[in-house]
């Protein structure tokens, strides 16, 4: 059985840890590494999409990443309790144009016994940016 600690019941260490571990997951932009985090029959709402299984997350997030130029994320617990996490998080990224923007969200994780997540909510709103104002920058 494949599994991904910390597992729950989190304490405030290891809901951290979670936390931590997301955001060094995305920020890699490797759809196949990020997917590995989520059960076989994960349920996602990302935005106004519902997307069901690790296939169709590891689809998503290609195409996320193709049209999220230089994407950069930050993630911060938010609370929890024994199998749920609730993160707030905030992402930059330009699109082909050169156009800049920053998301703000919050996400609610169920996580399965084994570590991966069974559920990910969440709730994005968009704000385009200069490049000036960008917050986050790959350290080079």
């Amino acid at each position: 059985m494949e599994t991904k600690p910390p597992l729950p019941p989190f304490t405030l260490e290891t809901a951290k840890d979670k936390v931590q571990a997301a955001e060094n997951a995305w920020n890699t932009r490797d759809p196949e590494r990020v997917s590995l985090a989520y059960t076989e029959d994960s349920e996602w709402r990302n935005r106004s999409e519902f997307i069901t299984g690790r296939a169709a997350i590891k689809d998503f997030l290609t195409r996320k990443w193709a049209k999220e130029l230089d994407y950069r994320l930050r993630k911060e617990l938010w609370c929890f309790m024994e199998n749920r996490i609730a993160v707030r998080f905030e992402y930059e990224h330009h699109n082909e144009a050169g156009e800049w923007f920053r998301a703000y969200g919050n996400e609610n994780w169920e996580f399965a016994e084994n570590g991966l997540m069974m559920k990910r909510f969440a709730s994005i709103n968009d704000v385009a940016i200069t490049e000036a104002d960008r917050k986050f920058r790959w350290e080079r």
